[in-house]
């Protein structure tokens, strides 16, 4: 059982802000309704439902097991959890309700019916949003019996708010409105079979004609960071898939379901200094590799199956084993496989001062490595920095860099040139891609990454102060591997209330299939500070082309990857 660090009880509070945000077409969706863009005042909301009420396989609510109406639980309780956990009015221990209406849940965060007997095939893991009430339960989930549903409603009490599960739970959230949750059955008849959303709209929705639900289904994630934006008298939550739905007097109300998405997850997923994080994806394990290193080494390596659980996994270099030809300034690393096999390339300074590219070979992607002995890129007049591999449709490898010219009040080109077979030559003349010429850029761009998409080359890459707010992420796209690109314009990644600086990206498949990004950012007011930038994965739409990242980087609980 994988068991996923406890989540801090975090207020997750709607307020309003201003926003200019233009309206998204909303792309069809599933479920109970169909997605049908509504027309003025810059809103996409869902199309008609199927009827009010109407829900969708294991999202119909229900009161089985047991549970007297307006049962209440204790802040904290979830239901079940640890030895000696209670829930009033709600399924306990059996489903049976005990004296003075109180249920106690059994241990280990598993509760159900059958206590006595053999665990029944079909149980239920409910994950909790990051605003659960929870004290002494250190788990943010609840692994319960039978299949167990949830209608998507959040009912406000007081300052909090709560849901109202099948099994009859009532989970606590802190906030009004404040309930995220994600349902994932195992071995459940009548269970859904893919991932799905429900976002359930609260009383002040001006919901549009013909659209008797409180609510919309969408097949895969959907995800917001439910701020209120304002737009006149009234306000709006945006969506992941452009879709705006409005409130009066700007009471924003919006709570989440998920069903079959895997649980959920909460930033950083990596919360100590990994600035740069490199990330490869070889079968269904990624490896990631992070600027500097420690006692044991020079970059240190981590792996993971889900983007989200990393696991330390020895080094590029373990102590002593480091290039001779550098003697430090060891960042941005990344390994990529290349002709059969796995190359680690890196920025270092070498013994006569200047910043070059260097590489590595290995027979995996955790080594171990031998360095080339020399440079793979080094100018005597100017450093180079930030490398990455990419090929193009045919399989051809290409590498690209930054020259380092704000070290020198110069401009910052991006280069890519051809490699050799094996990647660890260049053949070819090399070529600019981009440089620092729009106005948010400031005084550099570096971090370039390529992948490739629907017949489009993307060139991701950082720019401006890695220190400040400014530094942040921008796209281009060509249709050839060297370009022409052509810029996307506005960055597509930037600073925001809870991190400062988000940048130098990978981006990969997540397990879901989703494009996830890989970045590195700051806390908020702790910029600088001794736990340094850490790593954050957010997911990628695209839509005309380009690739967006929706409500980030952000800091509530999202589907895993």
């Amino acid at each position: 059982m994988i068991r996923r660090l406890a989540l801090p009880a975090v207020a997750l509070l709607l307020a309003c802000a201003s926003d200019d945000q233009g309206s998204g077409s909303a792309p069809p969706t599933t479920g109970a309704t169909a997605g049908a863009a509504q027309g003025g005042g810059g809103r996409a909301t869902g199309g008609a439902a199927g009827g009010a009420g109407a829900t969708t396989p294991g999202g119909a609510s229900g009161q089985g097991g047991a549970g007297a109406a307006g049962g209440k639980a204790p802040a904290g309780s979830g239901g079940a959890g640890v030895a000696g956990a209670q829930a009033k009015g709600g399924a306990g221990a059996g489903g049976k309700a005990g004296a003075g209406g109180k249920a106690s849940a059994g241990a280990g965060g598993k509760a159900g019916a059958g206590q006595g007997g053999a665990a029944a095939p079909c149980t239920t893991r409910i994950t909790y949003g990051e605003s659960w009430i929870h004290p002494n339960h250190p788990e943010p989930f609840d692994d319960a019996d039978g299949l167990v549903t949830w209608d998507g409603a959040c009912v406000d009490d007081g300052p909090n708010s709560y849901a109202v599960l099948s099994n009859g739970w009532k989970p606590y959230f802190s906030g009004h409105s404040a309930c995220v949750i994600a349902l994932d059955a195992r071995s459940c008849p009548g269970a859904p079979t893919s991932c799905g959303t429900r976002v359930s709209y609260g009383a002040a929705w001006l919901a549009p004609a013909g659209h008797p639900a409180r609510y919309d289904d969408v097949g895969g994630r959907l995800v917001s960071d439910r701020v209120c934006r304002s737009d006149g008298a009234e306000g709006y939550v945006a969506l992941s898939n452009g879709w705006q739905p409005h409130f009066a007097n700007k009471q924003c109300a919006v709570s989440l379901r998920y069903t079959q998405c895997g649980g959920l997850y909460q930033n950083p997923v990596v919360p100590t200094d990994c600035p740069d994080p490199g990330v490869w994806k070889q079968g269904d394990t990624y490896t990631m590799a992070c600027t500097g290193g420690d006692g044991g080494g020079l970059y240190v390596l981590r792996t993971s199956k889900d983007l989200v659980h990393w696991k330390t996994a020895g080094h590029v270099f373990p102590s002593g084993s480091g290039p001779k030809w550098a003697n430090g300034s060891f960042w941005a690393p990344e390994i990529h496989e290349v002709g059969g096999q796995f190359v680690a390339y890196f920025s270092a300074r070498s013994t006569d001062g200047v910043l070059s590219i260097g590489a590595a070979t290995g027979p995996t992607p955790l080594g171990p490595f031998k360095d080339l002995g020399k440079p793979l890129v080094h100018d005597a007049s100017m450093g180079m920095i930030d490398v990455s591999e990419f090929e193009d449709a045919a399989g051809k490898p290409y590498l690209v860099w930054k020259a380092d010219g704000n070290a020198q009040q110069k401009p910052t080109p991006i280069y890519g040139q051809a490699l050799g077979p094996d990647g660890t030559s260049l053949t070819g003349a090399r070529v600019t891609l981009l440089t620092n010429d729009l106005g948010w850029e400031g005084p550099l761009i570096e971090a370039p990454w390529v992948i490739s998409r629907g017949g489009y080359y993307y060139l991701f890459y950082s720019a401006n102060a890695y220190y400040n707010g400014t530094y942040a992420v921008g796209v281009a796209r060509a249709t050839s591997p060297l370009g022409p690109y052509t810029k996307h314009g506005a960055p597509i990644l930037t600073t925001n209330l809870g991190w400062v600086g988000p940048g130098h990206c990978s981006v990969v498949v997540g397990p879901s299939g989703q494009d996830m990004m890989v970045y590195h950012a700051w806390r908020a007011g702790a910029v600088g500070g001794n736990n340094g930038r850490v790593v954050l994965v957010d997911g990628l739409e695209w839509s005309g082309g380009w690739p967006s990242v929706p409500a980030a980087p952000s800091s509530g609980s999202r589907p895993m990857p």
